[in-house]
């Protein structure tokens, strides 16, 4: 999926005293707010854009080509780039805003930042549902981008350091099941809003994005900023008095010292991306922009963006085809809860081996359905066919859902030692709303040119990805980042060749050890050092 950014994980050691206090309870509602306004973002786009009265204001030509019964070219009849850039919009500016949020998070705080990305989405839902033409409407998803940008930065940083050692994992996975859970709700808005009569169902869905909008930003003026904050701008009173009340104990010591220590590390290392291009972080650097470019290419985002007009374009009817996109939304739900489970029992390289062989088979008989049943000039696609491409693209989505959503953010998340953890979760980041943008951007034209061959070129793609799992990715299934140098790369077949020991271990400060000192369970702000 797009940039649902999940925190680092944790490094093994010491796991401190803590409960499960109201605060923490507070912090899941923050990261089912911050998941579902993003997932909503997501999913509602494709449903307005489906929508007749939507087209007819916004993108005329679009609509003309729609209720033309003399287009030839039925693949075709979606392909604009101005319909393209009101999808896309919202990822480039999320990536632009993604370096301002760093800034925010390191010196403002997290809390600062997730109330900036709550005013954002308000004022930007407020500029969409009132829009009255192409530009306002684009203006309005830029700031809506721009709230992306700061919410994905600051919540799942606020819960990394919120909650305790033993939930962690499972609050990250739950920031990507709530992605989802946004984009089904926005599926079930759009297929009821685009039963109202008058025009103004689009109105309604993009107007109720401001519901996810408010919850955000009433949760941030509700909870307390983070100690790692607090500690990390000096402020280490107040950092000890949060920690006590989050951790709903008086025996914090021995975690607020290593929040210290950690703080005190991480302020050390001066040039983090300079790091990053050292030879020994090759491997961590090339899995991270290699899994980031893969999860886009496997053509999760075209579908999701997408899946009404898809479903259009192949002969379903507006109705109908809203109707499939919330069977897809519904599936990729439960999918990722079966993610939840499995990741830490069955390891990440089976769950995506196993994905693999899922969506390369469901895209090629999509593929081959479309190429004989849909001509360029016909939506004749029969019932039961139309049923078989619905139950092929649940199969491809569930696949993804369970492995290539959440472990595109987790793995990296996991790889890097403390010296470029920052920079490296910048980068994850980046490449993933670059990738986000230049499909969203361009799908539909691909459609018109490829037709029914674009799921072949997805399916290369998902090809190509699976090999690379089979030779290149190392299993990091509870491995402690700290031992990851030593169990994982220097072991790999091809990786250990990048360990070099007599390069200089160390960039700056950290007394030649690139591992955290054990016990920091916390680990630290992934944007501290941006």
């Amino acid at each position: 999926m797009p940039a649902g950014g999940l925190a680092p994980a944790k490094a093994g050691g010491v796991e401190f005293e803590a409960k499960i206090t109201p605060i923490v309870i507070l912090s899941c509602i923050m990261a089912a707010t911050g998941g579902l306004m993003f997932g909503y973002d997501v999913g509602v786009s494709g449903g307005v854009t489906s929508m007749p009265d939507f087209l007819e204001k916004f993108f005329p030509d679009v609509y003309g080509k729609t209720q033309d019964p003399n287009l030839n070219s039925n693949y075709c009849k979606y392909d604009n780039q101005n319909l393209q850039m009101f999808t896309s919009s919202l990822y480039l500016a999320g990536l632009v805003a993604t370096f301002f949020a760093s800034w925010t998070t390191r010196n403002l705080g997290r809390k600062p930042t997730m109330l900036i990305a709550g005013c954002f989405f308000l004022v930007g839902v407020v500029i969409n549902a009132a829009a009255q033409d192409l530009a306002m409407l684009i203006i309005g998803r830029v700031l809506l981008g721009c709230g992306v940008g700061f919410a994905n930065q600051a919540v799942p940083l606020f819960l990394s350091e919120i909650a305790p050692t033993r939930i962690r994992g499972g609050l990250n996975i739950l920031f990507q099941l709530n992605v989802t859970l946004g984009i089904l709700f926005a599926n079930l808005v759009n297929y009821g809003t685009a039963k109202i009569k008058g025009g103004w169902g689009w109105r309604l869905s993009l107007g109720l994005a401001g519901f996810p909008a408010l919850l955000l930003t009433a949760g941030a003026l509700l909870v307390l900023e983070t100690p790692n904050s607090l500690i990390e701008r000096g402020r280490l009173d107040e950092g000890k008095t949060v920690l006590r009340k989050i951790r709903g104990t008086d025996k914090i010591e021995p975690e607020f010292l290593e929040l210290v220590e950690a703080s005190r590390v991480a302020k050390e290392v001066k040039h983090p991306f300079r790091n990053l291009l050292k030879r020994r972080n090759w491997p961590q650097l090339a899995i991270t922009i290699a899994l980031q470019i893969f999860q886009q290419f496997t053509g999760i985002n075209a579908i999701m963006f997408y899946a009404p007009v898809l479903f259009d374009t192949v002969g379903f009817g507006s109705d109908a085809s809203l109707y499939s996109a919330v069977i897809i939304g519904a599936v990729n739900v439960l999918s990722t809860c079966v993610s939840i489970y499995s990741v830490d029992k069955i390891g990440r390289r089976m769950l995506l081996l196993e994905a693999g062989v899922q969506m390369f088979f469901s895209q090629v008989v999509i593929a081959i359905l479309l190429g004989i049943k849909v001509k360029d000039n016909s939506n004749d696609l029969h019932r039961g066919f139309a049923v078989l491409v619905v139950l092929m693209v649940c199969t491809f989505v569930s696949a993804f859902a369970w492995s290539w959503g959440p472990l595109g953010w987790l793995i990296p998340s996991e790889t890097f030692p403390l010296e470029t953890r920052s920079a490296g979760q910048s980068i994850t980041v980046c490449v993933n709303l670059i990738f986000t943008f230049v499909m969203a951007q361009s799908f539909l034209s691909m459609l018109c040119t490829l037709k029914f061959g674009i799921f072949l070129f997805f399916s290369s793609w998902v090809f190509i990805m699976s090999i690379f799992v089979v030779f290149l990715l190392p299993e990091t299934k509870n491995i402690p980042i700290e031992e990851m140098t030593e169990r994982v790369w220097k072991k790999h077949w091809f990786w250990k060749r990048f360990m070099d020991n007599n390069e200089e271990v160390a960039a700056t400060g950290t007394n030649g050890d690139h591992s955290p000192k054990k016990g920091h369970s916390n680990g630290l702000d992934p944007a501290s050092q941006l």
